[in-house]
């Protein structure tokens, strides 16, 4: 493929619901550009976007892929995103490396959750947004029916340029309203047509046009309130000034299954769509200052890398978007996160999964680099002769975890590595390893999230892992004060043991043990108080009810014996432990439960749901505020960890994948006496 400039590429997001057809409108439209050769489907796992082997498998995209195709003296770099919300961070990346956000809608399920999360990650990127409402031949479809429901959701800018005319439940003619000319398609094929009788329609649609040309400027809206017809020119102008300042969402139709009106599109999109240097990016400087960067051939070398590929056996890729200068092999960058040199030794150009030599990525393109150790997803590589950092990938927070567990004894540093080569592709998965339960913890977007790193360690990595439900990390303490006496004596010829120590426990403020002495006359001596209080630490990582660590414990040495021969500090330490198995039961123990603070961010029709749901949970709700999005509030509530294992199942499941939710340790409570004693009673079990 030659080299573009950047006022010839345009860079596309493909996003919205699962199942709306993005990887087959993609898979048309590089088959109609001559870059693929044959027509892929999902179902047959033959597409050049989704080649992935989980990917294939499910027959979903699971992950962002890239491929470029070339259409009228321009380069379209298509991004195509997951729909899956289990998948979101794939979004994310997408949306950072385009230019405009192509929203896919069904034709026959309208809009949905995914087309609604689309729309607010374009706007969050500030992308020019252009729907194509896809499926329309399906004899189900319904499109006027779903562009009035686009209209209604997000307003006048929403504004039709090529719809369907359907006569017998069936849409073989398409109509482009900028040339007010009609098409018909057979196999994909277009030919003119008679302009069909749309009747009143035609007059709705045409003030659509002009109701959304109307809102790109003041000049325009004046024009349009006094009634006054705009200019053919001034329809073009305003249509395409809209588009790249996001006051206009263009709609566009077709099927993508018989290449129907794929065609109309990619001409449309080519004096449409926002080029790749419309718009400068701002970083900032090694001070932190911000820093505006033109897209420019002729600038110093910089780019982001939006997506990383790890694989066993070709190594890794790294993707990267070039925003100014030329990234090749013969140009020294340096990685701004770690200030190290990057040695390219060349750059690709990838489709799918085929790969192909380049000169170089040219500012504004997408292109790949392979085997960059240290390079990370969001990592910016620039000339040193101008640093700068890019913005990176704003990944959505993963609160969903799981303990992760080898299913062969041992493998446990397998595993671990395993999932850490995964969250290199996806930097939206956590891994964290509890030390004090013993676990492997994971943190993913949802339970097929969790699902396809296990299926993914065992394919890519050979390594067998099953999921389960993470150990909830209690504490221990007590309610009353307690005397006792801890006496270790043992005698087995020669020299015995002896020790003898008198303590007092009570509870404390601190996070574990305060520990102090009041030993008059030297019933103790002082060499030996650092071995009784070696011998109370040891002893309060293991509490007298189900054996968690014991918190806030104060515990006084005040009295005691001991043998100037048998005596050590080893017998002292001994005598430590027995006082403390002696007193603690007599001191009201009690079990401790972390809890922690959600704030979880719903629709408003939502929110009586979900504050009944955290009561459930034996939480307490501690107020509620308007979110910063239109129509969505923020629950605030304390609740315990225990009870959050499955709440980002139930919060999707509610909201129907609106809503988000973050969850943070904030202290530890006493344990109500049922829950206390599942616990207790799971501990001996364990034993």
């Amino acid at each position: 493929m030659k080299q573009y400039n950047a006022n010839n590429i345009l860079n596309l997001a493909f996003a919205g619901h699962a199942g709306c057809g993005k990887t087959s409108l993609a898979e048309s439209m590089l088959f109609l550009a001559k870059a693929s050769d044959r027509l892929g489907k999902v179902t047959d796992g033959n597409t050049v976007l989704d080649y992935d082997a989980e990917e294939i498998k499910r027959q979903v995209s699971l992950m962002t892929a890239v491929a470029p195709l070339e259409w009228k003296n321009t380069k379209i770099n298509i991004i195509d995103t997951p729909g899956l919300f289990d998948f979101e961070g794939g979004v994310a990346e997408g949306m950072r490396a385009a230019d405009s956000a192509i929203i896919v809608v069904s034709g026959k399920d309208g809009i949905d959750v995914g087309t609604e999360k689309a729309v607010k990650a374009a706007k969050k990127q500030d992308l020019a947004k252009i729907f194509f409402v896809n499926g329309v031949c399906d004899e189900n479809a319904r499109f006027y029916d779903v562009f009035e429901d686009l209209k209604s959701t997000f307003g006048p800018s929403v504004c039709p340029v090529v719809v369907p005319f359907i006569e017998n439940g069936k849409a073989d003619i398409y109509v482009n309203l900028f040339e007010f000319r009609a098409y018909k398609y057979a196999k994909g094929v277009a030919t003119p047509t008679d302009m069909p009788a749309l009747g009143d329609r035609l007059d709705g649609l045409r003030e659509a046009i002009k109701e959304a040309v109307a809102e790109t400027s003041e000049e325009m809206l004046d024009k349009f309130l006094e009634g006054e017809e705009f200019t053919p020119e001034e329809i073009i102008t305003g249509l395409s000034q809209g588009v790249k300042d996001g006051s206009i969402c263009p709609v566009f139709c077709g099927d993508a299954q018989n290449m129907a009106a794929i065609d109309m599109f990619l001409n449309s999109l080519i004096w449409l769509a926002p080029k790749a240097d419309s718009k400068n990016e701002v970083g900032a400087d090694p001070n932190g200052d911000p820093v505006e960067i033109s897209v420019s051939a002729d600038g110093a070398a910089a780019g982001i890398v939006f997506k990383t590929v790890s694989d066993p056996f070709v190594g890794k890729l790294s993707y990267i978007k070039a925003v100014s200068g030329k990234i090749s092999s013969d140009v020294p960058v340096i990685n701004m996160r770690t200030g190290d040199n990057v040695r390219i030794t060349k750059v690709l150009t990838v489709r799918g999964k085929k790969q192909e030599d380049a000169q170089y990525i040219g500012a504004g393109d997408i292109g790949a680099i392979p085997k960059l150790n240290d390079v990370k997803t969001g990592d910016t590589l620039c000339s040193p002769l101008r640093k700068v950092t890019l913005k990176g990938v704003d990944y959505p927070v993963a609160s969903y975890s799981q303990a992760i567990k080898p299913k062969t004894k041992g493998d446990e540093d397998k595993v671990a590595q395993a999932v850490k080569k995964v969250m290199e592709e996806d930097p939206s998965i956590k891994y964290f390893h509890n030390h004090e339960t013993h676990e492997m913890l994971v943190y993913g977007l949802g339970e097929q999230h969790l699902d396809v790193l296990v299926s993914k360690i065992k394919s890519k990595y050979n390594v067998d892992a099953m999921l389960d439900t993470p150990k909830i990390a209690y504490r221990e303490t007590i309610r009353k004060p307690v005397k006792v006496q801890g006496r270790h004596k043992k005698q087995s010829g020669g020299h015995g043991q002896f020790g003898d120590v008198w303590i007092e426990f009570s509870p404390g403020d601190n996070d574990g043990l305060e520990f102090s002495e009041s030993v008059v006359g030297g019933a103790v001596p002082k060499g030996f108080f650092p071995a009784v209080e070696k011998g109370l630490r040891d002893a309060i990582l293991h509490g007298p009810l189900a054996g968690y660590p014991v918190v806030g414990l104060k515990a006084n040495l005040y009295d005691g014996s001991y043998h100037p021969v048998d005596s050590s500090e080893m017998a002292f330490k001994m005598a430590a432990n027995i006082a403390y198995k002696n007193g603690m039961p007599q001191a009201s123990p009690t079990l401790l439960e972390p809890f922690g603070t959600l704030q979880a961010t719903v629709p408003d029709a939502n929110m009586g749901d979900v504050m009944g749901e955290v009561n459930k949970r034996r939480g307490r709700v501690m107020g509620m505020n308007p979110a910063e999005e239109k129509g969505m509030q923020v629950v605030e509530a304390e609740v315990p960890e225990s009870e959050m294992s499955d709440f980002a199942t139930f919060i999707r499941q509610c909201t129907q994948g609106r809503g988000s939710y973050t969850f943070e340790f904030v202290r530890y409570e006493d344990c109500p006496a049922n829950v206390a004693q599942k616990v207790i009673d799971a501990a001996k079990v364990e034993e």
